[in-house]
């Protein structure tokens, strides 16, 4: 009956000694995932739930000796192998997406803010993920070391991903050569925020200013639209440069097609202050501007739809779960929970309200964790 959320797993070996255990690990995974749709925060939380739905869970789950207690839950997942999770979780991920043409996948990081231990002697979880923006999707996660930054786990989080005929953006923390030459190794496209590299970036910035800002320097958008709401008019101006060869010092980025400057002028109804912002984009994409507009645009979903999502819906940034590998287990937990819920596309009810409901509807969650709610 859950062969697709058991897919999940799929691989996953137990960490314990498995002829001393009361439960099967199966049913732990299957019991948490169904409770953090249901609002649980904590292993007492998963707990409760199972406790509160055994019956339920009985119908499909062998549940030998009952539901684990809040510590077998806590204990299992600072066993399992985070690594070995999150490349299972990529695999599901993969099969839930559907066929989109340029499908526009956004990496991005997030940091889990209070699971920070100084006991431990660490800061809080630093992750980056992968988001499939057209179709809402959690795609893969990978920890930052904490030695290190992005740019070490955005290749290998780019490792476990399908991305064919994507393009992948990332803001300027992944606005490097050797990342670029992983993303079209993997048969993507890139497009990237200029804002580091220092004389690359000065030279991009100088060429613009001369050939499109300047007075009397000619250079015409390729789009020019407004856009109003929430009080604010905007308007988007994009140029673009297609001659990269003449600039020495780009000579270097694999595939390079286009220099995109971007620029926004919004201005606040009924106050008159107006604001106006440039920013500089690299990408190997020989798309019409339009639609690189948009993707730049749907990058800025991983904030909205993700990571927004993740800190005020499922509350991650107030959990205190401060063992390393529990925490980073925990939030795959959130993402498998959010992809999920995010499949049902046919009420009107918020992501909240559908995951109350799958609390209250034991018909409800069985159609989430089966798969049966996408319209």
């Amino acid at each position: 009956m859950i062969e697709g959320l058991a897919a999940c797993f799929a691989g996953l070996a137990d960490p314990r000694a498995t002829r001393r255990c009361d439960h099967r690990l199966i049913d732990i995974l299957v019991i948490a995932v169904c409770a953090v749709i249901a609002c649980a925060e904590s292993w007492e939380d998963i707990e409760l739930y199972g406790r509160s739905k055994q019956a339920w869970l009985k119908s499909f789950l062998a549940l030998p000796n009952g539901i684990p207690s809040h510590d077998t839950f806590r204990r299992v997942f600072m066993l399992i192998d985070p690594d070995a999770f999150e490349a299972c979780f990529a695999r599901w991920a993969q099969a839930l997406m559907g066929k989109v043409e340029r499908e526009v996948v956004a990496i991005d990081g997030k940091t889990v803010r209070r699971s920070g231990s100084r006991r431990h002697d660490h800061g809080p979880l630093p992750l980056v993920s992968a988001w499939a923006s057209d179709q809402g999707l959690v795609l893969g996660q990978r920890e930052v070391d904490g030695k290190s930054n992005e740019i070490t786990a955005v290749p290998e989080l780019l490792d476990t991903l399908h991305l064919d005929g994507s393009i992948v953006t990332l803001d300027a923390m992944g606005c490097q050569k050797q990342i670029v030459e992983r993303i079209r190794a993997k048969g993507a496209d890139y497009l990237l925020v200029k804002a580091n590299h220092g004389r690359a970036f000065e030279v991009v910035r100088e060429h613009f200013a001369r050939t499109c800002f300047g007075c009397g320097s000619g250079g015409r958008p390729v789009f020019d639209a407004f856009d109003k709401g929430h009080g604010r008019l905007v308007r988007r101006r994009v140029f673009a440069n297609t001659a990269v060869g003449e600039l020495e010092p780009l000579h270097e980025w694999p595939d390079l097609r286009t220099l995109l400057a971007v620029e926004t002028i919004r201005g606040v109804t009924g106050t008159g202050k107006v604001e106006a912002e440039i920013r500089y984009f690299l990408t190997s994409c020989g798309d019409d501007p339009a639609v690189l507009v948009q993707a730049i645009r749907r990058h800025w979903s991983i904030e909205n739809a993700l990571h927004w999502v993740l800190d005020v819906t499922f509350r991650e940034d107030d959990s205190r779960v401060r063992d390393r590998t529990a925490a980073r287990n925990l939030a795959l937990l959130r993402k498998i929970a959010l992809n999920l819920v995010t499949r049902d596309r046919r009420g009107r009810a918020s992501q909240r309200g559908r995951r109350k409901m799958a609390a209250w509807n034991d018909d409800y969650m069985l159609r989430i964790i089966t798969g049966q709610v996408q319209a």
